[in-house]
């Protein structure tokens, strides 16, 4: 398990809800979820399509506002984190811009906030390495690999230092042997960086695998159903999959699901 401080939570939701309006009728997205995120955790949002994983987690991005309740991260706004940098984000794609290589993708954020160039080229070379990157660099991101593309993403999302990181299903469009990979390869940089986590998923193993607990949605409206600690022990490795435990803890997931 991940050692947190659990004296000031690094994000606490009470009791939020999210509605949207449409022309015929009114959508509760989100309905009254409570949760809170130690300092340091390695958490999941789980569920399947339509339960209001990826809506929860831009809430705690300030990339929205909830119709009720309060998000707090480190005792602030979402919107005061937001503005003190304080989060990383990775998407399901890794939105990177053709025209620039890849080294200068991942220092873009660097360069929109004034920081030189010597200090851009070595925080550059730092966050390659970080990844598995390395002599990738002047590369472009359609010379590169899927796997490769979301690792750049992932390392232009660490370039402010951010204590948190928010990850929107980010392996979800890659082949299986692929995702197992970079599941391993974010635990390894996780153990490097030890900030904060918030990663959405719709794969019971993949949550399982990453999480020291997992935060289970089910949908119609978009609820908390659960709330499951990992107790599997760090660093895990592939060999744990085929583990009873980790079998067990999938039954466990799968069972909490509410109304699906």
């Amino acid at each position: 398990m991940a050692i947190v401080d659990s004296v000031v939570p690094e994000i606490e939701l009470d009791q939020v809800g999210m509605r949207y309006r449409t022309d015929s009728a009114e959508v509760v997205a989100l309905q009254q979820v409570s949760l809170s995120i130690a300092r340091g955790e390695f958490v999941s949002l789980l569920g399947p399509s339509g339960c209001g994983k990826t809506t929860l987690l831009r809430l705690m991005a300030d990339l929205l506002d909830p119709t009720g309740g309060t998000v707090r991260v480190a005792g602030k706004t979402a919107k005061e984190a937001r503005l003190s940098r304080k989060y990383g984000i990775v998407f399901q794609n890794p939105v990177l811009y053709d025209w620039r290589k890849v080294k200068q993708n991942v220092v873009l954020p660097l360069e929109m906030f004034g920081v030189n160039k010597a200090e851009r080229d070595r925080r550059a070379e730092e966050l390659l390495e970080l990844v598995g990157l390395r002599g990738f660099g002047d590369k472009y991101p359609w010379q590169l690999s899927g796997g490769m593309q979301q690792r750049a993403a992932i390392a232009r999302a660490l370039a402010m230092e951010p204590e948190i990181l928010l990850m929107d299903e980010p392996f979800s469009a890659l082949d299986e042997f692929s995702r197992e990979r970079l599941n391993e390869e974010l635990l390894s940089i996780w153990s490097k960086v030890k900030n904060t986590v918030v990663f959405v998923t719709h794969s019971i193993p993949e949550a399982v695998f990453l999480s020291d607990r997992v935060f289970v949605l089910s949908p119609h409206p978009g609820r908390l159903s659960a709330v499951v600690d990992i107790p599997l022990p760090r660093p895990r490795a592939r060999e744990m999959r085929t583990d009873p435990e980790f079998y067990r803890l999938i039954s466990r997931i799968r069972d909490s699901f509410e109304g699906v």
